[in-house]
């Protein structure tokens, strides 16, 4: 049986409160409310199995957000001296110990952390020291697509989980809009350090960079009628808003579209020559 995940189980018998189910630690019960219509003794059940607030093993059919061995981003419902206890879709909170806490969260905070197997207790916890259980052998290359997960934030910029189990840096010169814990983006590898650590851009670098950006501003400029208020005089900021894209790379994208013919270039609009009438 695996505390934290998820278990085939065969149906022992029936109570009055629910089943139990059979395995290896014994008999493990199954609240009413958690069993599925139909079911018989000596069928097979797929479960999900913790321990309840009186430390006894529990199977329920709910989906948690997360499970044992996972990162996952989770609210704080409660804190205490003691520690913080965390929503992961099951009716009992999930406990982040205050050793596990680099800095004291609060209840309505969003945080990032990594699900384990207490061997002390037995117990499953959650630390937000997430790095430490991350893969410092990065199998990444250059210019990779990679999905990224804000963590958290520094004078440098993001910390973000990379492809699920890295950690990377997006620097803040690469960010071009507020981005909160819990995010989920696309980004681009640029280099492994020797440390193990991944820095990341959210925009292609070099020549791939100018053509999906060319590519990605085409389909904004159809999607906008064939012309947008944008050129390369318009402010960052209003660049970022309407396409996504940092002035740089969005130059790069003007430029590339420019030399095929496929825009004009006004003083203050830009606008697709093929859907113009």
């Amino acid at each position: 049986m695996n505390l934290g995940d998820y278990n085939d189980l065969e149906v022992a018998r029936f109570v009055e409160f629910g089943i139990y189910l059979t395995s290896d630690d014994g008999d493990i019960l199954m609240p009413d409310r958690y069993v599925p219509a139909g079911v018989r003794v000596g069928d097979m059940v797929r479960a999900f199995v913790y321990r309840d607030s009186e430390d006894r093993l529990i199977a329920t059919t709910e989906t948690p957000l997360a499970k044992v061995n996972e990162f996952a981003v989770l609210k704080v419902t409660s804190a205490s001296a003691l520690g913080a206890f965390l929503d992961w879709g099951l009716l009992k909170d999930l406990l982040l110990p205050l050793r596990n806490q680099p800095k004291r969260v609060h209840v309505g905070d969003l945080v990032l952390v990594y699900i384990y197997l207490d061997e002390t207790s037995d117990r499953l916890v959650a630390t937000a020291k997430w790095e430490r259980f991350t893969d410092r052998n990065p199998l990444l290359e250059p210019g990779q697509q990679v999905p990224l997960l804000v963590a958290g934030q520094s004078e440098l910029g993001y910390a973000v989980l990379v492809d699920g189990r890295y950690q990377g840096m997006l620097f803040r010169n690469e960010v071009f809009r507020p981005l909160s814990i819990g995010d989920q983006l696309t980004g681009y590898v640029r280099q492994v350090r020797e440390d193990g650590k991944v820095d990341v851009s959210l925009q292609r670098q070099g020549y791939d960079e100018a053509l999906a950006a060319a590519d990605e501003l085409v389909r904004y400029l159809r999607k906008a009628g064939g012309k947008l208020p944008i050129t390369d005089k318009t402010d960052p900021e209003e660049i970022y808003r309407r396409v996504g894209m940092s002035k740089k790379v969005f130059k790069k994208a003007l430029g590339t579209l420019y030399r095929r013919g496929q825009v004009e270039l006004h003083p203050d609009s830009t606008r697709l020559i093929d859907d113009a009438e």
